[in-house]
């Protein structure tokens, strides 16, 4: 069929690839110049079954209270006049339950998993950097370290890690030595430190760039990649979609796949089709090393703060904070102060911190913290999103999902409570 895939950030780019994997004709829309240049440049850059954790959790009330009050709290509750902010909270409270917490976090996790399977499976087809192939995007197999600033919170992560450890999950708890050993760039800094669990698995690499590399093989595989080019209207007649209305012209297919992260709700409810996806406010730096000795070289979270560090080449990725803001995107200087506090104290000789680069984005959320999939109201529209703060992890699980539902293959993992 000639599919167009709505959505140029690594969901979108995963879904055409797999598309084409399947033989189909694939026309992709993205708004802005370049694909992965919105949600997905900026995140933390990890590919991390190991924190698979949902946010609706029954400690995740008591925070957005807190943060009426308090500025430091790593879930930040903005009250506002839009109505679907109050709606969509609701449900993500509904959601914050021991029950609900631990049945979304392991179908999460194995989603993730998965995720991390195509991915591998993708990288041996078109060939990572590291095996000659086009795929360059600073990927580090060095796992990731979950760390923690104290005994008795090390004592309650490794706990709490059990969900994902009985799932498959490979991990090893640290003491602070180990930590060291492990990451020898702490040994300065990480005074604070306890220990952590450490997951070997895990991987960082940047989103952004393998979007991009991915488009290019895309590209080479027979797509039309059109950039600068904006969703206006979808088109329909009766239970099919007829077309798609673009600032560039029309676009005519036989099948339609939303993958518009943040705004593929406000899309989806113009045609009638109710979507729980709202976007959740990040913050992240970007710092290059410059001449410093002593950077990051694994990937961590500082589970105390709630600070997520990656090593891209060059540069280091530090992203905080989950606010719950609708669509605003603005940041000041201030609101980085913290998260570059953070980093600087665990790794004084680390990077260029004067020269850090502030970013601030939208995370497509759904109360339980899990992606959409599938088909409603229309045979030839298949929704992938909600992907939140994990998109980069599940994108490719979610693209391989979207490409067997359009050829009517049975998925490689159950879908309950992921369907619209």
């Amino acid at each position: 069929m000639r599919i167009a895939v709505l959505g140029g950030g690594v969901v979108g780019v995963t879904t055409a690839y797999q598309l084409l994997k399947d033989g189909h004709e694939v026309v992709l829309v993205e708004r802005r110049a370049a694909v992965g240049d919105e949600t997905s440049w900026g995140n933390a850059g990890m590919i991390a079954p190991g924190h698979s954790f949902v946010w609706s959790s029954p400690r995740a009330p008591m925070v957005l209270l807190k943060s009426l009050f308090l500025k430091d709290q790593a879930l930040r509750f903005r009250p506002s006049a839009d109505p679907r902010l109050w709606s969509w909270s609701l449900k993500f409270l509904a959601q914050c339950t021991a029950e609900r917490a631990r049945v979304n976090t392991l179908r999460k996790h194995r989603l993730c998993l998965y995720s991390q399977g195509v991915l591998h499976e993708t990288l041996a087809e078109l060939g990572g950097a590291e095996l000659g192939g086009g795929l360059d995007y600073d990927r580090n197999t060095r796992g990731i370290l979950y760390f923690y600033r104290s005994e008795a919170r090390l004592a309650a992560g490794v706990e709490h890690m059990k969900i994902l450890a009985d799932d498959g999950q490979q991990t090893e708890v640290l003491d602070r030595e180990a930590v060291v050993r492990l990451e020898p760039s702490l040994a300065e800094g990480g005074g604070s430190i306890a220990g952590g669990i450490y997951c070997p698995t895990d991987e960082t690499g940047d989103c952004g760039m393998f979007t991009k590399a991915l488009a290019e093989a895309c590209r080479r595989m027979g797509a039309e990649i059109r950039t600068g080019t904006d969703v206006v209207r979808i088109d329909t007649d009766g239970d099919r979609i007829t077309g798609v209305a673009t600032s560039m012209g029309p676009l005519k297919a036989d099948a339609y796949v939303l993958a518009l992260g943040n705004y593929s709700p406000v899309f989806a409810r113009r045609i009638g089709i109710p979507l729980a996806v709202y976007p959740i406010k990040g913050y992240s730096l970007t710092i290059p090393v410059g001449n410093h000795q002593a950077g990051p070289t694994v990937g961590s979270v500082d589970e105390d703060n709630l600070v997520a560090i990656s090593r891209f080449g060059d540069r280091v990725r530090v992203t905080a904070t989950a606010e719950f803001a609708g669509y605003d995107t603005s940041h000041r200087p201030q609101d980085f102060d913290f998260m570059l506090g953070v980093v600087r104290g665990l790794y004084p000789d680390g990077a260029d911190y004067d020269r850090a680069q502030g970013w601030a984005g939208l995370r497509p959320m759904t109360p339980e913290g899990t992606p959409r999939f599938g088909r409603r109201k229309y045979g030839n529209l298949w929704i992938n999103s909600g992907h939140g703060h994990m998109g980069w992890t599940m994108s490719h699980a979610s693209a391989r999902i979207t490409a067997d539902l359009i050829a009517g293959r049975e998925t490689a993992v159950p879908l309950d409570g992921m369907t619209v």
